[in-house]
């Protein structure tokens, strides 16, 4: 297993753990220097935030951090990041992101590259069926959280 099949296994958890929680199920870990620093996963349901996606979870526990060790870091994600989650990573400069699967939903990844993000898609299956299974359970949840309805 390589360094970003075991990081994005660690946003998987996340996501299982946000999902046992009732909430959607979206990981992210934030890894600097090969060491997570910050790991969370949507908190929308479970806290009543509007902003706290995996990505933005894992921003948060990781509490702030100097320019230098965000344009260092890369963000695993379990799900294409959506473009309030993709504007964060370009502030704050985080360089590349891993992204667990791009079929449910099809985030910023164009706007990433454009600005010069390294985006590597994994198309990881048990990413995919998480949240197959999610939106099968709770469609009005989903369409919540991606603002369809």
């Amino acid at each position: 297993m390589n360094e970003d099949e075991k990081f994005l296994e660690v946003a998987l958890e996340e996501a299982q753990k946000g999902y046992a929680e009732g909430g959607i199920p979206i990981g992210s870990v934030l890894v600097h220097k090969g060491k997570i620093i910050g790991r969370g996963h949507n908190k929308r349901v479970q806290d009543g935030s509007v902003v706290l996606h995996g990505e933005m979870d894992a921003l948060e526990n990781a509490g702030r951090q100097p320019a230098s060790v965000y344009k260092e870091c890369t963000i695993y994600t379990t799900l294409s990041p959506c473009p309030m989650c993709s504007g964060t990573i370009l502030l704050y400069g985080i360089p590349k992101v891993v992204v667990g699967e791009n079929r449910t939903f099809m985030g910023e990844e164009a706007l990433l590259r454009s600005r010069g993000v390294e985006v590597t898609v994994a198309d990881h299956p048990d990413c995919h069926a998480l949240m197959q299974k999610f939106i099968a359970e709770k469609p009005e949840l989903w369409n919540e959280d991606i603002g369809e309805e």
